[in-house]
């Protein structure tokens, strides 16, 4: 009897039966049995020569076997963050007045984490479960806890990575998630509402999940496994005890507090354990980009394109020496599929590349003359110092704005600044980290790429649209 048939037996079977019964054998008199031939006793029913509970004399499969080499992988997370707590609140003129009535709070959180690898301590979690942290633990399976050494995060997939020492960790070996099929049994194992070393089972209900409120880059693992406050960070297993996903969302429209209604969602090992790999090495995740302009295909759009349907994203432009215009990408050419995606929208391109680190291979599938072509290219990757568009913001970090923003409104769009050094040109012009880009003497554009093009004549006069603090501002550039 195969595995899953076996566990699917028992799962049956402990629904409907709540205990077993014990069958009382009535002893034979000494005499008879001295007497007769040595018969083995015949066994209670329901129960196998193991004894074990049984169905037709087959020991019913457990999950326990597997969960005993999973659950110690398995951590809790501590984030403990430090705040100044005033009792006039967030009044700015009073904490100002009387900082000395100000007192330090600390503030904690518990998710969960799992250990990947042992031998150098490596434990993954959410990038929202350690958010703003001022000190990060793990608690094990054992009690134990112990320090972890943040690695780096990445917010858009909501993956960060710690390092915590110990001699004898256990960890849990990655899966091919590609592999996975809807209707597959998984084991979610977790932290919820700090109940530590929580087990729940499911399915596979769905894979390649996106459009989820709030959350950047998606291809989510949806499962009916339950997942509540705590789970974030936590294991998802197949039965095998492989790790096939990071357990990430619950979706309730009344709250996650509201507990778990059956949909919960895990971000795929193998997407985990591309960004493990890039955390790892350099404590931030590079991105490939196409380099193109997009727009959805509506019913206008189609009827002017003459395209039967009205799906894709059309290329509106093409950015000079980006991985679209070597790869012969036109404008009107309409984007249908990606690496054997479906593309319904500019949005689901824009999740497919985002999921790429640099150098990646793209194939794809182009609407174009009444035809369907093939054009494969790698992404590239665009630089995010301010020098390399203009120098007049050198000294400016530069980088396309979070997705999940994006997610929240069309109208958003643009390149924010995350950092400005002190004395340097892009400072002395006025610019300021969390400034948000909207335009320039060129004209709008959408993201880095479009800034790029903008600027790539370097004009004699520079006017950038600045967004701050809810105002717009123009800032002229020296």
């Amino acid at each position: 009897m195969k595995s899953s048939t076996r566990i699917l037996m028992s799962l049956i079977a402990a629904a409907a039966f709540g205990g077993m019964a014990a069958t009382v054998l009535t002893d034979l008199p000494r005499q008879a049995r001295a007497a007769e031939p040595a018969v083995p006793a015949p066994l209670p029913a329901g129960v196998a020569a193991s004894g074990l509970p049984s169905i037709d004399g087959q020991p019913l499969p457990s999950l326990a076997p597997m969960l005993e080499r999973v659950i110690p992988a398995v951590v809790g997370v501590h984030n403990t963050r430090r705040v100044q707590v005033s009792p006039f609140g967030n009044d700015p003129f009073f904490r100002r007045m009387f900082p000395e009535m100000s007192q330090e709070r600390l503030d904690q959180s518990l998710g969960s984490g799992v250990v990947v690898d042992a031998q150098r301590g490596l434990v993954l979690t959410n990038h929202h479960v350690i958010e703003g942290a001022d000190e990060v633990s793990v608690t094990l399976s054992d009690g134990r806890t112990l320090p972890a050494e943040f690695l780096g995060s990445d917010p858009e997939t909501d993956i960060a990575l710690m390092r915590v020492e110990s001699a004898d960790l256990t960890a849990i070996p990655l899966a091919d998630s590609s592999t996975l099929r809807v209707g597959d049994f998984v084991v979610a194992v977790g932290n919820p509402f700090g109940f530590s070393q929580t087990v729940t089972s499911g399915i596979v209900s769905a894979v390649g999940r996106s459009n989820v409120p709030g959350i950047g880059f998606q291809n989510f693992i949806q499962t009916d496994a339950s997942i509540n406050p705590g789970n974030s960070g936590g294991a998802l297993v197949n039965l095998r005890g492989e790790l096939v996903g990071i357990n990430t969302a619950s979706f309730n429209v009344r709250g996650s507090m509201a507990g778990n209604i059956g949909i919960g969602f895990a971000i795929p090992s193998n997407l985990a354990g591309s960004v493990m790999r890039q955390l790892e090495n350099s404590g931030t995740v590079r991105r490939g980009t196409l380099g193109v302009d997009t727009q959805t295909v509506d019913a206008r759009i189609a009827q002017g394109l003459g395209i039967a349907e009205a799906r894709g994203a059309v290329v509106t432009r093409v950015h000079e020496g980006a991985a679209g215009a070597r790869a012969g990408l036109r404008t009107g050419d309409v984007i249908v599929g990606a690496n054997g995606q479906r593309v319904d929208n500019a949005e689901a391109l824009r999740n497919i590349q985002g999921l790429q680190p640099v150098d990646a291979p793209m194939t794809l599938s182009v609407l174009r003359d009444g035809r369907t072509v093939e054009i494969s290219t790698r992404l590239t990757e665009l630089p995010r110092d301010g020098a390399s568009y203009d120098p007049r913001l050198a000294g400016a970090t530069l980088s396309d704005l979070p997705e999940a923003l994006r997610r929240q409104t069309d109208r958003i769009s643009g390149v924010l600044v995350e950092r400005v050094e002190p004395g340097s040109a892009a400072a002395r012009n006025g610019l300021r980290a969390g400034d948000l880009i909207r335009a320039a003497t060129g004209g709008q554009f959408h993201d880095l790429s479009g800034f790029r093009a903008t600027l790539a004549g370097q004009p004699d006069a520079l006017v950038l649209l600045v967004v701050r603090g809810g105002r717009q501002y123009q800032l002229r550039l020296q």
